[in-house]
């Protein structure tokens, strides 16, 4: 039986995201995965989630990860910002249903999380959720996220 490889997981945060981006990395290497830190390294009130988001957004639409984590304050502007990267499908995920349906349906590779309003055990659970899902690939569903692909051109 051949074991499975531990699979790369993006991950980051600015300064609204920063506490629960380092419980989050913890619990990801509890949880077997290997947790790549796109920064931010330090706490700094000043950052801007851009800079991190951007850059955690192309790693996934390269395949360097095989999916991520974005955390800002809310999770609406990590949100955005990763949605302008072409080949990502982020969504900001609040519960349970969205962050497996999202990913089963929609082919989701980017969570957003908001570190001022997802409590860490929810975090986990919404994480989790994403992260063992898989994209079921109805005809349906690879009909309409071809839509987006050709818009992406």
């Amino acid at each position: 039986m051949q074991k499975e490889r531990i699979k790369k997981i993006g991950i980051c945060a600015d300064h609204g995201g920063f506490e629960l981006k380092e419980k989050m990395i913890t619990f990801l290497k509890n949880n077997h995965f290997e947790p790549i830190d796109f920064g931010a390294k330090t706490l700094n009130n000043a950052d801007d989630y851009p800079d991190f988001v951007i850059p955690l957004a192309k790693a996934v639409a390269v395949k360097e990860v095989y999916r991520a984590i974005a955390i800002c304050g809310s999770g609406v502007g990590a949100c955005i910002a990763a949605n302008k990267v072409s080949g990502v499908r982020a969504a900001l995920i609040t519960d349970h249903f969205s962050a497996h349906q999202g990913v089963e349906d929609d082919d989701m590779n980017l969570i957003c999380l908001g570190g001022r309003v997802t409590g860490y055990t929810s975090a986990e659970e919404l994480v989790l959720s994403f992260l063992n899902a898989k994209f079921i690939g109805a005809e349906r569903h690879v009909r309409r996220l071809q839509k987006i692909k050709d818009l992406e051109q």
